[in-house]
């Protein structure tokens, strides 16, 4: 094998602890590593960085790998995303290669991109580029906008308010830790635009050392006064893990906060009104998880009571008592993603196993027929333009993210001049819906990206990716990276698992919890597929996943090692017994479950990865990323992951570390990216054997 690793790995001493769960003891030989400032654990990780540093640095094909991979995400032709109109101006963040972060800019006319102004820029604010944009929001007239910054992937964002007119920061107003790795952040202006509610962590000594990531409240703050003087307004009897979302009406009159028990799914709602009360609308088990604000006077709910999928109720703001409201769009055969009011209809988005279609109602829930979009796509970012008029984000595995006009009078949709150029031509790939059945006959949904003329002759190298979780669902999305393995006759398949919302909360709950194994099995069958059809064998099947997906990864190589050639886990969960030991494993425990509860501790305990690793099992390499500044899942994951499956091979296998600085992703610097991606896939190539042939610069369109 090329790239053989000339030192050895440092080996990690096992120590082992024995614990006790619900009369189950448990070994744990590597405990000891989960402290990321115990010396012996830095020498380790330092070790291991440089044995996997001198194996991929010596791969074959890299440089050219690197050119590519370096080609395709500077690619500038630019992405706008979050679009938000405020006081007849248009917000947007735009990202534009080579920039390391993306940046905020307002929108003169979506038909003309010079009309175009940059507001903010993180790189001016930070010109190392390890600060990034956690979230914006604009106050209701335009003219100012609170901004969350954050840095080194950390998460932790403090907010600033900017005026639109000059871009310049306004004096003294910092409200500190208002975006966090934990509970997200939030923030919603009053009418008057004199303030704005927002989510507040702990500060000070308010709360012990190990609860500052914690019990987020809500308060207000007046601009002109310092935070210290900030408000109380709702959250001392929310949980624990309470995470907060915001938003307010387009008068400014209401204001409503989503509150999320974690990350399983359960909602409360309450709403702030003229009177200056906070009232409670609805409790976990009222089943209301989502919210958006009409314009005749409405509040209209996403509702999952008696409805897994989802549908619409109408609640009057001037009676804002949950029996009094009513079904507007009852449940459907797809599934309700969101839905955004204009002053004479509701846009609706439904998830149809994967891709999505933009729906249209009357008030009144009369059905007056479906947007044209792109087949197999992704449908987002519904703005209201005026009327019924409204803007929309659509993109597929084939076409980049392009904004759209529909006209309601019209009926007519127009691509508008905010629309990315694709860094090479994508008509010669052709996109294959199919489904694998999972071991309890469930039918599992996979797409597949294919270069035309491909032989199905069970010798294609290709790569498997699957999330399976937190109801996120796995949607159509243009990946230029994609581009340097479908060119070099490479297959990709995307899994849509359960876990994921793709089918509701029906598909979300038959893979949370103690049905997480579900899962795992629906990876494998799709995985199955791939070979029993003739797509791949595999020795030549790659697979890859992050965060939750890392976890999937680890799961997927204990179970069933002999079915993959290489698996790449990115920032991934393995230890399933330790989890709720941080913070973050705390807010996931509503989503996986904890070994508090005897059922939830043996579902966890079946399969965690960490607790399945097998000595003398041959296990395929292996590529585990983390980030030190990760707040979401702490690297102790992989270290204590990589430590077993090394000591299991007895030092022969393919078992590497990638421990880089950063977080868990949200704002990577560019040229981290390219960094990592050149290392992923100068391994993926290498370890399925298969020679990296470089390209031919081939232009893409002509980039805007």
């Amino acid at each position: 094998m090329a790239g053989k690793a000339t030192v050895i790995p440092p080996v990690a001493e096992k120590k082992v602890v024995v614990e006790s769960y619900h009369d189950t003891k448990v070994e744990d030989p590597y405990q000891w590593m989960e402290s990321s400032t115990d010396p012996k654990v830095q020498e380790w990780a330092n070790g291991q960085n440089a044995y996997t540093r001198t194996m991929l640095d010596k791969l074959p094909g890299r440089v050219a790998i690197r050119q590519r991979v370096t080609e395709l995400l500077t690619w500038q032709s630019p992405a706008h995303f979050g679009l938000e109109e405020s006081g007849g101006t248009l917000f947007a963040l735009k990202s534009q290669p080579p920039r390391q972060q993306p940046f905020l800019v307002t929108i003169g006319s979506m038909n003309d991109t010079s009309s175009e102004r940059v507001l903010l820029d993180p790189m001016v604010v930070d010109p190392s580029g390890k600060t990034s944009i956690d979230f914006f929001v604009p106050s209701p007239d335009g003219k100012k906008v609170a901004v969350s910054l954050s840095k080194d992937g950390t998460e932790s964002g403090d907010v600033s308010i900017y005026d639109v007119a000059t871009g310049q920061a306004l004096p003294n107003e910092v409200v500190p830790r208002v975006n966090g790795g934990t509970a997200g952040g939030s923030l919603a202006w009053t009418g008057d635009g004199k303030g704005y509610f927002y989510t507040r962590y702990p500060r000070g000594t308010e709360r012990s050392a190990e609860d500052m990531n914690f019990y987020q409240q809500v308060y207000y703050h007046r601009l002109g006064t310092p935070t210290e003087k900030d408000t109380y307004a709702l959250g001392k009897d929310f949980p624990r893990i309470a995470m907060t979302v915001l938003d307010s009406s387009k008068d400014g009159k209401h204001t409503f906060a989503m509150v999320a028990n974690g990350d399983g799914g359960e909602f409360m709602l309450y709403l702030y009104g003229p009177s200056g009360q906070w009232q409670q609308v609805s409790r976990f088990e009222d089943k209301v998880v989502g919210a958006r604000f009409g314009q005749d006077g409405a509040l209209y709910l996403k509702s999952q009571k008696d409805a897994p999928r989802g549908k619409v109720l109408r609640l009057p703001l001037a009676t804002p008592s949950l029996d009094k409201a009513t079904v507007v769009v009852p449940e459907g055969n797809a599934t309700l993603v969101g839905f955004q009011p204009t002053p004479g209809r509701l846009y609706i988005i439904e998830q149809l196993g994967g891709p999505s279609q933009l729906r249209m109602v009357d008030l009144k829930g009369q059905d007056l027929g479906l947007v044209p979009t792109l087949p197999v796509s992704t449908v987002g970012g519904v703005v209201s333009q005026g009327g019924d008029d409204i803007l929309f984000a659509n993109f597929s595995y084939v076409e980049p993210l392009a904004w759209y006009r529909y006209s309601a009078k019209e009926g007519k949709v127009t691509k508008t001049a905010l629309a990315q150029t694709p860094p090479a031509d994508f008509s010669d790939i052709e996109v294959i819906r199919t489904e694998a059945t999972s071991k309890d006959g469930t039918k599992v949904p996979l797409s597949i990206l294919k270069p035309k003329g491909v032989k199905l002759n069970g010798n294609n190298p290709t790569l498997l990716t699957g999330y399976g979780g937190f109801n996120i669902s796995i949607t159509p999305g243009f990946n230029k990276l994609s581009r340097a393995w479908l060119e070099q006759g490479g297959v990709i398949a995307i899994a849509n698992l359960r876990g994921g919302s793709e089918f509701g909360e029906e598909w979300h709950a038959n893979g949370s919890l103690t049905k997480k194994q579900n899962v795992f099995d629906d990876f494998y069958a799709c995985a199955k597929l791939l070979v029993d059809q003739k797509y791949t064998q595999p020795k030549k099947l790659a697979i890859q996943g992050g965060s939750n997906g890392g976890l999937l990864m680890g799961a997927a190589v204990t179970q069933h090692p002999e079915m993959y050639g290489v698996v790449v886990a990115r920032v991934g969960i393995y230890d399933m017994l330790r989890v709720e030991q941080t913070p973050n494993g705390q807010f996931n425990t509503t989503e996986y479950g904890t070994v508090k509860d005897p059922e939830q501790f043996q579902a966890l305990h079946a399969y965690s990865p960490y607790h399945h690793v097998k000595d003398g099992t041959k296990y395929p390499p292996v590529l585990f990323t983390s980030g030190a500044n990760d707040p979401r899942v702490d690297p102790f994951h992989s270290r204590k992951m990589v430590a077993r499956m090394q000591a299991a091979m007895g030092g022969k296998g393919r078992i590497f570390l990638r421990a880089a600085g950063g977080g868990h992703g949200m704002g990577t610097p560019l040229s981290d990216r390219i960094e990592e991606e050149v290392d992923v896939y100068s391994f993926l190539f290498n370890e399925l054997g298969f020679k990296y042939q470089p390209t031919k610069k081939v232009a893409g369109p002509k980039a805007k």
